[in-house]
């Protein structure tokens, strides 16, 4: 049985985790900013959740990928044909690449 501290520690590191998935996603939606940022930007997103919950990846998979892909595909604008960026930077296993 989890102690009160282990509890309480769950739910900062769950918390920390939600404000930086709903930042991540406000940033996506208001800046306008290329797609190729944008994976950057959610890559990094990742990278903290998972650095607040290791092993967790699978979790994060069903709870944000989608989430984020959704966000990408409507509010990223898209990379210039010569700049050389060719998505693949954040990948979401299971979703189609539209």
């Amino acid at each position: 049985m989890p102690t009160r501290e282990e509890i309480q520690d769950e739910d900062r590191r769950a918390r920390r985790a939600r404000m930086i998935v709903d930042f991540t996603a406000n940033v996506i939606m208001q800046s306008g900013m290329r797609r190729s940022e944008a994976e950057a930007l959610v890559q990094a997103a990742r990278a903290a959740v998972l650095e607040l919950f290791p092993g967790r990846e699978q979790t994060y998979e069903l709870l944000y990928a989608g989430r984020f892909r959704r966000l990408l595909d409507e509010f990223a604008r898209p990379d210039p044909p010569d700049s050389g960026a060719g998505g693949g930077v954040v990948p979401f296993p299971g979703l189609p690449r539209t």
